[in-house]
Order: structure tokens, then C-alpha cells, then sequence
């Protein structure tokens, strides 16, 4: 619909408000609203309706404009900026910020301190029961080391000893005397016991001869380990004739063969083999008495 201004009332402000004059349905008609005088003119209220304040000029385009920019911010480009995405949480989940709350974060530290310590002290503790099993096993092995010493020592000493070759006996005869039914001075010691008494060896040795010897009879000739060797003379018997033999191991069985008088044992000692010493201070020697 046009719309026609009026002049501004004489009297009024400049900055007043203008009132638009807009012609009614009865416009031209005559009258005192442009129409016939016999037609009814509209109520004020009616007439009022159809008109606008009209704004001075001054700040009001202005304001239209911020108006206009303000709608458009927030109309236009809010819609022209993509909205973020809405956040998604779980109903029965409620976000927790470990970072922001100092008690959860000391309890934290507190928890980590805990757990290193524990890890140290079970680290240690291992040393410990490795180092504790360790020593135990190094002390066996010293236990069992030096049991086995102990045993070689001690078989070593057996096998040094010296026994004696006649275990019910009586001395008849001593080195170095004379008789008339021996050519030469006694060159043994004369173990005197009954016919068949068990005659065994002085120690470790290997047997070197075992036989018929003569005036000496049946004879047995032992080398020990230094090469000494050990005559036993006048057997009954001979039950071990060669190969090594250990002390206290029997050889032969008290008789009276060769040149004798009675039943007994002739022992001779010969070092290296060659001439014979004194049996009874060879014996004594060896922690033996005859």
C-alpha cells in the first residue's frame, strides 16, 4: 500500500515524532476526510490505526543497523558457523578429573610410593634368599670337600698302616742272633703260632713272587709302595700268590716247611730289595709293636 508524508506540524518539535497521514477508504469522497458529507467519517480510533510514527533522523538508522547486525550475529551466523558436536556421556558413568583434584592426585603419588617400595623390598628380599642359598650351597660343598679329604686322608691311612702279620703269637726268634742250626746270624723276626693260623699282609703292596724258596720254604715276597719288601717264610700255604693285596689281607697259613724246628712265621724286612734289617725296629717305627 503507498503511503504519502504530511508536513510536519507548525508548532511541533523538529525532533518530534511525525505522524503519517494515510488516506482512508473514504479518501476523495469530500468531506472532512475527503468525502461526501453525507458519509460517515471512521472513528478516531479507527483512523489512528493506520498510522506510523515516523522517527527523526538522527541515531535511529543507526540503531536499525546495530539491530540488524545483532539479529543477523545471532541468527545468520550462528547458523553459518557449524555447530560442535553435543557431548555424549554415559548415564552411569560421571566424568572425574583425576588432574584437578589434589586429594586423588596425592592418593596417587602415596599409591605409586607404596608400590615402588614393595617392589624394592621384594627385589631385596630375593637378593637375600639367593645370596642366603648360595652361601648354604657354598658351605655344603666346603662340608662335603672336606669330608671327602677327610675320607681320602683316612684311606690313605690305611692303607699306610702296618699291621702285624700273626694275630696269636709269641716271639721266638729276634734279628741279629746265632744258633747253631742257622749258617749265619737270624736275618728275621720269628712269629711263633700254631700250624695253619691265618698269616695276612703288613700293608698296601703288590705281591712280586710267591713259592717253593729253599731252606725258607714256602715263601711269599711282598713290594711295598717304597719298594720295600716284606719275605714271609715256612708257609703251610699260599692263598694269594700275585697281585696287589691291602693290610690285614690274608696271604698264606702258618706252617713249618724249609729248615725249621717247630711251627712259625719267619718275616724278613729288605728295603729296596736288598739286605735285610732289624723287622722289630722297622715295626716300632710305624707306630707297631711286635
Amino acid at each position: 500500500m503507498a503511503s504519502t508524508h504530511t508536513q510536519a506540524h507548525p508548532s511541533g518539535s523538529s525532533t518530534g515524532t511525525q505522524l503519517l497521514d494515510h488516506p482512508g477508504p473514504f479518501a476523495g469522497h469530500g468531506g472532512p476526510f475527503g468525502g461526501p458529507a453525507d458519509e460517515i467519517a471512521p472513528p478516531a480510533a479507527e483512523t489512528s490505526r493506520h498510522r506510523m510514527p515516523r522517527q527523526t533522523r538522527g541515531t535511529a538508522p543507526l540503531l536499525g543497523v546495530t539491530a540488524v547486525a545483532a539479529t543477523l550475529g545471532a541468527t545468520g551466523f550462528a547458523s553459518a558457523t557449524p555447530a560442535a558436536a553435543p557431548a555424549v556421556e554415559t548415564p552411569d558413568e560421571t566424568p572425574v578429573a583425576l588432574s584437578a583434584d589434589p586429594g586423588l592426585a596425592l592418593a596417587a603419588r602415596i599409591q605409586q610410593q607404596a608400590d615402588s617400595q614393595r617392589t624394592a623390598a621384594e627385589e631385596t628380599a630375593r637378593v637375600q634368599a639367593a645370596q642366603e642359598a648360595e652361601t648354604k650351597r657354598a658351605a655344603q660343598v666346603a662340608q662335603q670337600e672336606q669330608a671327602r679329604r677327610a675320607a681320602e686322608e683316612a684311606e690313605k691311612a690305611k692303607l699306610a698302616a702296618i699291621k702285624l702279620p700273626v694275630r696269636d703269637y709269641r716271639l721266638s726268634a729276634h734279628y741279629g742272633q746265632s744258633a747253631r742250626y742257622w749258617a749265619h746270624l737270624h736275618t728275621g723276626l720269628d712269629f711263633a703260632a700254631d700250624q695253619g693260623e691265618p698269616v695276612y699282609a703288613v700293608g698296601q703292596g703288590t705281591i712280586t713272587s710267591a713259592g717253593w724258596a729253599g731252606a725258607y720254604g714256602y715263601r711269599i715276597v711282598e713290594t711295598l709302595p717304597d719298594g720295600t719288601e716284606i719275605w714271609y717264610c715256612h708257609l703251610s700255604s699260599i692263598i694269594k700268590g700275585s697281585g696287589k693285596v691291602l693290610p690285614g689281607q690274608q696271604i698264606g697259613k702258618v706252617g713249618a716247611t724249609g729248615n725249621v724246628t717247630g711251627a712259625h712265621l719267619h718275616v724278613e724286612v729288605r728295603p729296596g730289595g736288598g739286605a735285610p734289617v732289624d723287622p722289630e725296629t722297622w715295626f716300632e717305627q710305624r707306630g707297631v709293636t711286635p
